[in-house]
């Protein structure tokens, strides 16, 4: 997990409005940009900006631009807001099998050839990315290329509640300058001047479980990429309760889904997932408090928010109440958390 993005991905984002002629300083205001990012040479300019920099500007250009893809896709023929179409028409499928299928079919349909989402399972491995156009005047794999497969990586993550291991990833492309990067990025075997862009995981994971609803989706879409730039990428981690934190999720101004629903739709027992969670160190509630302080931070990091508006979308009918919970999740009071932080009350 890193809270750090390269200011190159910013650059990708801010020259896509520039090209539609749209003036990008008031969105390097708004995400609390201090410098230019299209300026290596500046002396202000910083290699690094933050996860929540990085989706607030994407938020902003994809706005300006009426087009959801999270950069993934450089079709021309994509209707404004198919990212956003396909996450609904595949959060209802029962498993992760069937929502990388349903957004295959979704791609086809909508997408040009380009840009479709290439599927391939076999009774080893699952492969998933893109059929490879040849790359006229830029052989070497580039950042843009790693994204694009990073995201998909972690969005299935995200849809599972738990991260996805990597057992190889192809690239079409030569091998890039600081490959450690890419290697970093994957934790797994990089092959290059491949036939197509290819993710490689064990079959096994397309059982996995959809964790997501349609309310949990609405928030996602709200912040991203931020949560899945922020999601915890090691595959020996607490799997169960890194799903039941998902399926809590960070929008909690209608209440928290309850034990048994969770426990049923993970298949088991109340006692049963109780046990398995104590073995893990924690608790249902501990995980309750993990997901609405995580969800707090992300509110109190919206200038457009007051604290009392926070408040109420973490579920507390009195905002003492959220003082005080959030003073002992984080030892600060809110608006400490966002002095330190540099947030400004906008509006």
């Amino acid at each position: 997990m890193s809270d750090r993005v390269p200011t190159k991905f910013v650059q990708t984002l801010l020259r896509m409005a520039g090209d539609k002629g749209y003036d990008f300083s008031v969105v390097l205001n708004d995400a609390g940009l201090d410098f230019d990012p299209l300026n290596e040479v500046a002396p202000a300019y910083r290699k690094e900006v933050s996860a929540m920099q990085y989706s607030r500007i994407y938020q902003s250009v994809l706005s300006l631009l009426q087009d959801e893809t999270f950069g993934t896709s450089g079709s021309e023929l994509v209707a404004p807001g198919a990212f956003r179409m396909m996450c609904y028409c595949i959060i209802s499928c029962n498993n992760l099998g069937q929502a990388i299928q349903r957004a295959s079919e979704f791609y086809r349909t909508f997408f040009d050839e380009r840009s479709q989402l290439y599927v391939n399972f076999s009774d080893q491995f699952a492969r998933v990315g893109y059929r490879t156009a040849a790359r006229e005047g830029r052989p070497r794999v580039e950042a843009a290329d790693a994204y694009g497969l990073s995201t998909w990586h972690r969005f299935f993550g995200w849809l599972c509640g738990r991260p996805i291991e990597l057992k190889r990833v192809d690239f079409a492309g030569d091998t890039p300058q600081r490959l450690g990067k890419y290697e970093a990025l994957f934790g797994c075997p990089l092959y290059f001047n491949q036939a197509n862009d290819l993710l490689y995981f064990d079959s096994a994971c397309l059982a996995w479980p959809i964790v997501h609803t349609e309310h949990s989706l609405r928030e996602f879409l709200r912040t991203a990429p931020y949560q899945l730039l922020m999601m915890e990428s090691n595959p020996d981690g607490n799997n169960l309760s890194a799903q039941v934190k998902a399926m809590i999720g960070h929008d909690f101004s209608e209440g928290f889904p309850g034990f048994e629903t969770i426990s049923r739709a993970l298949n088991m027992s109340a006692p049963t997932l109780r046990r398995r969670l104590k073995r893990e160190g924690t608790t249902f509630q501990q995980l309750k408090d993990e997901a609405r302080c995580d969800a707090a931070i992300l509110c109190l990091d919206r200038p457009e928010l007051s604290i009392n508006e926070v408040a109420m979308q973490m579920g507390f009918t009195d905002p003492s109440a959220f003082h005080r919970s959030f003073k002992k999740w984080t030892q600060q009071t809110p608006g400490q958390f966002r002095a330190e932080r540099g947030v400004r009350r906008s509006g």
